[in-house]
C-alpha cells in the first residue's frame, strides 16, 4: 500500500488517553485519596475512545462485484442492534443506499482489531467519529480512483448509491476499485452535515433481521468445520475447586472417544459425538478440592459494610462531619442477590489447531484478549491465532473474559482435527462470573426547608471489573475500588452542600465479574429508594424534591429534563387510583441520564408492573427504533432481576442450575405498555444500551410504598 497519514489529531487523542494510566499511577502515591477520588468522577463521565485501527479504511470495508459495501465490524452483535448503526453511519458518509450495506464480523487475522472489548453502552458512541472519518476517507479512495478510470476531473463527479457520473460518464464503486492492489490513502476529508444525512436519525430495519427470522447460522453453537469432532471437559460444581487430578480409565473405554486430555488445570475428552462426549465424560472421576460448608449465609456476611477495605469515591463538603451530630439522621439499610447472566447461549467454542495456527470460531465479547489468552497456551505468536466472531446469543458481559476458547484449542490440538466444546446449561449456571451480591447503608440529615443537608452512600461488593482481563493490572493500585462494582454509586445531586460515597471492598470465594450495567441496577436501587425515603419525610412532591438538588450545569441540566419529560409523560401523581400507584427513580450512567415512572398493582401479594415511562437523553440518536429496543430490553431485564432472580449458596454449591428454578420474569410479567420519551441534550451519540437498566428496582419499590406502606429495601422485591 503506497501513501501514509500522519498522526491524526484522533488518533493521538487515544493513544495519549491509553498513556496517561502511568501519569496517575505516580501521582496516587503523591496525593492518593483526591487524586483516586478525580480518577473516580473522570471515569464516572469519560467516554470510553475506541482502540483500534482507525488509519487504513480497506481494513474496514470491501466493496463486492455486485456493488455492494462490506462493513467488517471490529465491535460484536449480542442482539443490541450494533450492526444497524454502524451501517446506517457508513451508509450516510460512503453514499451508498442501505440496502447496499452488509456488515459482518471482522476476523482477527483483518487485523481490524478493537483492543477493548464490546461492552459498556461503547459500540456506537466510540465509533461515531472514527467509523465517519473513515467511510468519508473511504468515499474519496474511489472517487479519486473512478476520476482517473473516466479521465475526468475530481471535483466534477457526484455520486448516488454507489454510482459515480461526470458530465455522460458514469462508473460504479465496483468499477472504481476493480484490479487496484494499492491505494494512497488522503487525509481525512470534511465530513458531511450530520443535517445531511439520510440514513442516520432514521428507524432503518435491522440488517441482521433477516438471518434471524429465517434461523441462519449465524451463532456460535451454529458454527461447524469439516471432520470435525466434539469435545466435553470436567467442570466443578463447588465454589473454589481447585483441580487435583482425574481417574479416566473407565471412560477411556466408552463408544466414541477419541481421546481423553488432561491437562494440569483440566481433564476433557474429545468423541465422534456430542452424546458420546458427554457420556464419557461423567464418566470420569476428578478430583477436586473445594469449600463444602459454605452457605448463602456466609455470604451474604462477607458483604456487609464496614468489613473490607473503605475507599471514598466521592467527596463535596463534609458529610462525614454533619453526619456524626447524631441528631435527626436517617439511616437506611439496602441489599441486593448473587445474580447470574442467565445468558440463552451457553459459552462455548469452535477450534481448529494446526501445528503452526489455530482458528477458532466463538461468540465472545473479547476477541483480542481472548487471541491473546490462547495463543500463550499454545506457545503460539498472536498472528497465528485467528478469531473468528460469531452473533453472541446474548451477552451481558459473560462473555467479556473467554477462556473456554483455550480449552477448545487444546483439544483440538491433542487430536489435530476441529473440536466443537460448550458448556451444558448446568455448567453454566456452576460456572458463571456472576453479579455480586452487595450491601448498602445510606445516611441523610435533612434542613428546616426540607432539602438535604448532607448525603452518604456507602456500598460493600465484591469484585467486578477487578481480576478481568479487560481492566489493566495498574487500575487495582491506582484505584483502590472497584469501578465497576461502584458504576451508579455516585452521587448525582451536586446542589446538597455536603456529600460522600463509600466503596467497602470484599473479595469473594467464587468469580465475580461484569453483568449487564455493572453496579447500577444495585446502586440505583439503594440511592434512588432512598431519595424516595427522604422526600416522604420531607413531605415533598419525589419529583421537585429531586429537582431542587440538582447543579445548575449541562449535566444537571439534562438530568433536570428527563426528570421533567417522564412526569410530564406519565402523569405522575403520588396518588393511589383504582388500586394502582406510581413510582419515580433516576439515573446518570456513563453521560446518559435517564428517569423513570412505573405503575403497579398488587394481585395475591405479587407486585403486578402494567406500565413503564422511560425518558432518556442519550444525546444524537442514530437508530430511534432500536434505541426504543434497547431501553425496553434493559427495563424486562431490569425488572426480573429486581422481582425475581437470586443465585444461592448451598453446601459450597451455586444453586439454582436451570431456567425454572432460577426464577426470571415471564412474558405474563412483562408490561402492557413501555413508553420511551427520547431527549438530545448533546450533538453526539452516547451510551444506550445499559442505562435504562438503573432506576427500575428503585422506581418499582418506590410505587410499592406508595400502594403497601411496605418499604422493600432488599432484591428481589417480595411483599411480606
Amino acid at each position: 500500500m503506497a501513501g501514509k497519514k500522519k498522526l491524526s489529531r484522533r488518533a493521538f487523542l487515544v493513544r495519549g488517553g491509553l498513556g496517561t494510566v502511568g501519569v496517575l499511577a505516580v501521582g496516587t502515591y503523591l496525593f492518593r485519596n483526591p487524586i483516586r477520588r478525580e480518577i473516580a468522577g473522570m471515569v464516572n463521565t469519560a467516554d470510553a475512545p475506541y482502540q483500534g485501527n482507525t488509519e487504513t479504511p480497506i481494513i474496514w470495508f470491501e466493496i463486492t462485484k455486485d456493488n455492494n459495501v462490506v462493513l467488517h465490524s471490529p465491535k460484536v452483535e449480542m442482539g443490541q442492534g450494533t450492526f444497524t448503526g454502524l451501517a446506517q453511519i457508513a451508509a450516510d458518509e460512503l453514499g451508498v443506499a442501505m440496502e447496499q450495506m452488509q456488515v459482518v464480523h471482522a476476523d482477527s487475522a483483518s487485523g481490524n482489531i478493537d483492543a477493548f472489548a464490546t461492552g459498556g453502552s461503547t459500540s456506537i458512541s466510540s465509533l461515531w467519529m472514527p467509523l465517519r472519518e473513515l467511510a468519508a476517507t473511504m468515499r474519496v479512495m474511489i472517487v479519486e480512483e473512478a476520476a482517473k478510470k473516466m479521465q475526468v476531473d475530481v471535483s466534477t463527479v457526484s455520486i448516488d448509491k454507489g454510482m459515480i457520473t461526470a458530465a455522460d460518464k458514469t462508473m460504479s464503486y465496483a468499477q472504481a476499485v476493480k484490479g487496484v492492489s494499492e491505494w494512497q490513502i488522503p487525509e481525512t476529508p470534511t465530513l458531511k452535515p450530520v443535517s445531511d444525512y439520510k440514513f442516520v436519525g432514521k428507524p432503518i430495519a435491522r440488517v441482521d433481521l433477516e438471518d434471524k427470522v429465517f434461523g441462519s447460522p449465524i451463532f456460535g453453537m451454529d458454527a461447524t468445520m469439516p471432520d470435525m469432532l466434539y469435545g466435553a471437559v470436567v467442570r466443578p460444581s463447588r465454589i473454589g475447586s481447585v483441580y487435583l487430578g482425574a481417574d479416566t480409565s473407565k471412560a477411556e473405554a466408552m463408544p466414541g472417544v477419541v481421546k481423553i486430555v488432561k491437562q494440569a488445570d483440566f481433564v476433557g475428552v474429545v468423541a465422534n459425538s456430542l452424546i458420546e462426549a458427554e457420556n464419557a465424560k461423567t464418566a470420569i472421576q476428578a478430583e477436586w478440592k473445594s469449600n463444602q460448608t459454605l452457605q448463602t449465609a456466609d455470604i451474604k456476611a462477607m458483604v456487609t459494610v464496614g468489613k473490607g477495605k473503605p475507599f471514598v469515591i466521592q467527596k463535596e463538603g463534609n458529610a462525614q462531619a454533619v453526619l456524626e451530630e447524631g441528631e435527626n439522621i436517617i439511616v437506611a439499610d439496602y441489599w441486593s442477590p448473587i445474580g447470574a447472566h442467565a445468558q440463552l447461549e451457553p459459552n462455548g467454542a469452535l477450534a481448529f489447531v494446526t501445528e503452526d495456527s489455530a482458528t477458532i470460531m466463538m461468540s465472545t465479547q473479547v476477541v483480542n484478549f481472548t487471541r491473546k489468552e490462547i495463543a500463550d497456551r499454545l506457545g503460539f505468536e498472536v498472528e497465528q491465532v485467528n478469531i473468528v466472531p460469531t452473533f453472541l446469543g446474548g451477552g451481558f458481559g459473560r462473555r467479556l473474559h473467554t477462556p473456554n476458547g483455550i480449552q477448545a484449542a487444546v483439544l483440538s490440538k491433542a487430536v489435530g482435527r476441529p473440536v466443537k466444546c460448550f458448556f451444558t446449561r448446568k455448567e453454566e449456571f456452576q460456572n458463571d462470573t456472576f453479579r455480586p451480591p452487595t450491601h448498602h447503608i445510606m445516611k441523610a440529615k435533612l434542613l428546616p426547608d426540607g432539602l438535604v443537608e448532607a448525603l452518604e452512600h456507602n456500598v460493600s461488593s465484591g469484585d467486578v471489573a477487578f481480576g478481568s482481563p479487560i481492566v489493566p493490572s495498574i487500575a487495582e493500585p491506582v484505584l483502590g475500588a472497584d469501578l465497576g462494582a461502584w458504576r451508579g454509586g455516585l452521587i448525582q445531586y451536586g446542589a446538597i452542600p455536603n456529600y460522600r460515597a463509600i466503596s467497602w471492598r470484599v473479595k469473594l470465594p467464587f468469580a465475580t465479574s461484569w453483568w449487564r450495567s455493572l453496579g447500577l441496577l444495585a446502586n440505583t436501587f439503594a440511592i434512588e429508594s432512598f431519595m424516595d425515603e427522604l422526600a416522604i419525610k420531607a413531605g415533598r412532591n419525589p419529583a421537585e424534591f429531586r429537582l431542587e438538588q440538582i447543579q445548575n450545569d449541562e449535566r444537571g441540566d439534562r438530568l433536570k429534563s428527563v426528570i421533567e419529560a417522564v412526569v410530564e409523560n406519565a402523569g405522575y401523581t403520588d396518588d393511589v387510583i383504582d388500586g394502582k400507584a406510581m413510582g419515580l427513580a433516576v439515573s446518570t450512567d456513563t453521560n446518559t441520564p435517564c428517569a423513570q415512572v412505573v405503575e403497579v398493582s398488587i394481585l395475591e401479594n405479587e407486585i403486578e408492573v402494567h406500565k413503564v415511562t422511560c425518558a432518556m437523553d442519550p444525546g444524537l440518536v442514530v437508530n430511534p427504533d432500536q434505541v426504543r429496543a434497547q431501553c425496553e430490553g434493559a427495563i424486562i431485564m431490569g425488572m426480573s432481576a429486581a422481582l425475581f432472580e437470586k443465585m444461592e449458596v448451598e453446601d459450597g454449591a451455586l444453586t439454582p442450575t436451570i431456567y425454572g428454578p432460577y426464577e426470571m420474569a415471564l412474558m405474563k410479567h412483562a408490561p402492557k405498555e413501555i413508553e420511551v420519551v427520547l431527549l438530545q441534550g448533546t450533538d453526539t451519540p452516547g451510551a444506550v444500551g445499559e442505562p435504562p437498566l438503573g432506576p427500575i428496582g428503585a422506581a418499582i419499590a418506590n410505587a410499592v410504598f406508595r400502594l403497601t406502606g411496605q418499604r422493600l429495601r432488599e432484591m428481589p422485591l417480595k411483599l411480606a
